[in-house]
C-alpha cells in the first residue's frame, strides 16, 4: 500500500521559541553589564531593549507571511550573535564615553528592514539568476567606488570606504553578495563547459586553458584590491569565495590546487612589494619583539588582545568587570578579544558554535534546494560568513596575520551588518524553497522565474512518496 504524502511543517513556532531564548540571552547579557557597571535602568535602556527585541520579532512575522517553510534556526542564531555584539559595544561605550551602540542599533534597524524587504519582494531566489552579468558589473562599480576622488576615504591605511551623507560606508561588503550571485549564475550555466576534459597530470584532471579565465579574473580582482585598496582580508575573501564555489560546482581537486598556487604567488608578490603587507606579516611572526611591538602599526594591538584573552581564562572576568577598553578598536576588529576577556574560553567557544550552526544551516539549505543556482548561491553565501569568521578570529588569536575584516553580526560597522543581514534573508529564501512542498499542479510559463532555470517536475500528493524518484528536474537541475 502506498504511503500518503505529508507536507512538511513550517516550524515557525519552533523559531519563535528559539527567538525568545536568543532575546533572553542577549538582554540578559546587557542586564549583567548594566548591573556590574552600576548603570541606571532608565528610559534609554528600556528603549534600546524594546527596539532590539522588536526587530527580529517583526522579521519573524514576515517569515510567517512570505517564507513560512524557511529554516527555523537561522534567525534566532543571528539574533543572539547580534545581541551579544551590541552588549559588548555598549559596555565599551561606557568605558570610553562613546555612543557607538546607538549607531549600531540604528544600523541593525536598517539591516533588518532591508532583510525584510528582500524576503517580501524576492519571492523566489531563482529570479536573481537573470542578473548574473549585471551583478558582475555592479560588483566592479562597488569595488571601484573607494578609489574615486571626492567620495573615496582612507581609514587606517585601507582605502575601502566611501563618504555618504550619514557617514562612511564600505561598498565591498555589498560586493561580496553580488559576486556570489555572479559566480553562482556563471557556474550553474557553464558547468558542462568547465567539466570538459583538459590535460591530465597523474590523478589530476586539469581544466582547459580557456576555462581558467574566470579563475584568473578572480585572482586579478583579489590582487587588485590588495594593491589599490590595501585591504588584505577582503581580497582573500573574494578570491577564496570563487575558488570554493568552482570546486563545489565541479568537484575537481585540480581547481583547489590551481587556486592555492595563485594564492601563494599573489601572497609572495604582495609581501615583497607592499610595505603594509610586510608590516602585517612581521607583526604576526614577531609579535613580542620590542621593535615590532613599539613600531607604528606594529603588534601592540595583537599582543594586548592576547593578554586580554589570557586574563579571561576559562570562565572570564564577568561582563563589565574586565578591561577590554585597553585594546585598540576593541568594538570592531578586536571584539572577539574583548568578549574573550569577559566571558572566557567557554563563552567564546559558545559563540563559535553559534557560527558553526549558522554556516551548517546555510549548507543544509544548499543541499536541500532543487536547482543548481540555489545550491551554489547558498553554499557561497554560507562560506562568506565562514571565511570571514576564520580570518578575523585567526588574526585575533595570532593563528594568521590580522586583517581588517569584521566579526559577522557582532563588530561595530553598519555596512558589514547590512550586508550580513541581507545574506541571512537570501539563505532563508533558499531554505524556504528547499523545505516547501513541490507544486502539485501544471506549471505555467508565467510562474517560471526566468528561462533556462531548473524546474521541479510537478507531483501529486497521492504519488509523492519517499524514494519515489520525484525529485528529478528539467534542464539539468541536478546537484552541481
Amino acid at each position: 500500500m502506498s504511503q500518503l504524502y505529508t507536507a512538511p511543517r513550517s516550524r515557525r513556532n519552533t523559531e519563535l521559541v528559539l527567538l525568545v531564548l536568543a532575546l533572553a540571552i542577549a538582554i540578559g547579557a546587557d542586564v549583567l553589564v548594566t548591573l556590574n557597571l552600576e548603570q541606571p535602568f532608565g528610559s534609554a535602556w528600556l528603549t534600546r531593549t524594546i527596539v532590539f527585541a522588536a526587530l527580529p520579532l517583526a522579521l519573524h512575522v514576515v517569515l510567517r507571511l512570505r517564507a513560512k517553510y524557511a529554516d527555523p534556526v537561522i534567525l534566532p542564531v543571528v539574533t543572539a550573535l547580534n545581541g551579544v555584539g551590541l552588549t559588548m559595544i555598549h559596555r565599551l561605550d561606557i568605558a570610553k564615553g562613546d555612543d557607538a551602540a546607538s549607531r549600531q542599533l540604528v544600523w541593525m534597524a536598517v539591516a533588518v528592514v532591508a532583510a525584510g524587504v528582500v524576503l517580501w519582494l524576492v519571492r523566489d531566489h531563482r529570479v536573481l539568476r537573470r542578473y548574473t552579468y549585471i551583478s558582475l558589473v555592479v560588483s566592479a562599480v562597488l569595488l571601484l567606488l573607494p578609489l574615486l576622488p571626492g567620495i573615496g576615504q582612507e581609514i587606517n591605511g585601507a582605502r575601502v570606504w566611501i563618504t555618504v551623507g550619514i557617514g562612511s560606508f564600505q561598498p565591498g561588503e555589498i560586493a561580496k553578495i553580488t559576486l556570489a550571485v555572479f559566480f553562482a549564475g556563471y557556474l550553474s550555466t557553464n558547468r558542462d563547459l568547465i567539466l570538459l576534459a583538459g590535460k591530465k597530470i597523474g590523478p589530476l584532471q586539469l581544466p582547459r586553458a580557456r576555462d581558467l579565465a574566470p579563475m584568473l579574473v578572480a585572482w586579478v580582482i583579489g590582487l587588485g584590491i590588495l594593491v589599490l585598496q590595501r585591504d588584505i582580508g577582503m581580497s582573500v575573501m573574494f578570491f577564496t569565495l570563487f575558488m570554493v564555489m568552482v570546486y563545489v560546482a565541479t568537484s575537481r581537486a585540480s581547481w583547489i590546487l590551481i587556486g592555492l598556487a595563485l594564492v601563494v604567488a599573489g601572497g609572495l608578490f604582495a609581501y615583497q612589494t607592499m610595505g603594509h603587507v610586510q608590516a602585517r606579516v612581521d607583526g604576526w611572526r614577531n609579535a613580542f619583539d620590542p621593535d615590532v611591538f613599539n613600531a607604528p602599526g606594529g603588534s601592540w594591538q595583537i599582543v594586548q588582545g592576547l593578554f586580554g584573552l589570557a586574563n579571561g581564562g576559562l570562565f572570564g572576568t564577568g561582563l563589565g568587570l574586565g578591561r577590554p577598553d585597553l585594546v585598540t578598536f576593541a568594538n570592531s576588529d578586536m571584539i572577539v578579544a574583548a568578549l574573550g576577556e569577559e566571558i572566557g574560553l567557554i563563552g567564546v567557544v559558545g559563540l563559535v558554535l553559534l557560527y558553526v550552526i549558522l554556516v551548517s544551516r546555510g549548507m543544509r539549505a544548499a543541499l536541500g534546494t532543487r536547482d543548481a543556482f540555489g545550491k551554489l548561491l547558498a553554499c557561497g553565501l554560507a562560506f562568506v560568513l565562514a571565511v570571514q569568521c576564520f580570518v578575523i578570529m585567526g588574526g585575533v588569536t595570532r593563528l594568521i596575520p590580522l586583517t581588517g575584516l569584521t566579526t559577522p553580526f557582532m563588530s561595530a560597522g553598519g555596512s558589514s551588518l547590512l550586508a550580513n543581514w541581507i545574506i541571512v534573508a537570501l539563505l532563508l529564501l533558499i531554505s524556504n524553497a528547499a523545505r516547501r512542498p513541490a507544486p502539485t499542479g501544471p506549471i505555467r510559463e508565467s510562474d517560471l522565474p526566468s528561462s533556462g532555470i531548473d524546474v521541479v517536475e510537478p507531483r501529486t500528493a497521492a504519488t509523492a512518496t519517499p524514494g519515489s524518484g520525484l525529485n528529478r528536474t528539467r534542464q539539468g537541475g541536478g546537484t552541481p
